[in-house]
């Protein structure tokens, strides 16, 4: 089933896949993600024993980490314009900014950690370079395309 929302006035492309046991696969504006649905049974789904998902991640997600309890895990966001400009991939808040101005990085190198989505998701380097400018710190909210840092 796929949605079209809007929050504010950032809009997201929703497309919500089979459950499978008390989890659903869900993709917000192309980048997957492994929902569990904790009210489940009080909602009358009708679904088989849990097993393990895995999703393939689409060419702009890295190496993702392992979930605990399910095999789909938090992707890494890297930007998709190569430019050195670090995005903001979905809304979340700042866990914790890996890197400093002038620091040479790689190419896959994590440079920030977010929470979107009550998941961990590492924003990663698209290209090798120093960092120029960082224009979030720890605790910031960013909504979809902000601006997070700057390599170059």
């Amino acid at each position: 089933m796929r949605y079209n929302l809007s929050i504010g006035d950032q809009k997201y492309e929703v497309e919500v896949g089979e459950i499978v046991g008390d989890a659903v696969t869900v993709q917000v504006n192309g980048a997957p993600y492994e929902v569990v649905i904790e009210n489940h049974e009080e909602l009358g789904l009708s679904v088989p024993s849990p097993q393990p998902v895995t999703i393939p991640p689409p060419a702009a997600v890295a190496r993702p980490k392992p979930s605990p309890a399910y095999s789909a895990p938090a992707p890494a966001f890297t930007s998709a314009s190569g430019d050195g400009v670090v995005l903001a991939p979905i809304p979340g808040r700042i866990l914790d900014v890996k890197v400093q101005v002038g620091e040479a990085v790689k190419a896959g190198q994590t440079l920030a950690t977010m929470e979107a989505m009550k998941m961990e998701n590492n924003i990663v380097s698209n290209i090798d370079g120093t960092v120029q400018e960082i224009r979030v710190q720890k605790n910031s909210e960013v909504a979809t395309g902000d601006v997070i840092m700057v390599v170059g």
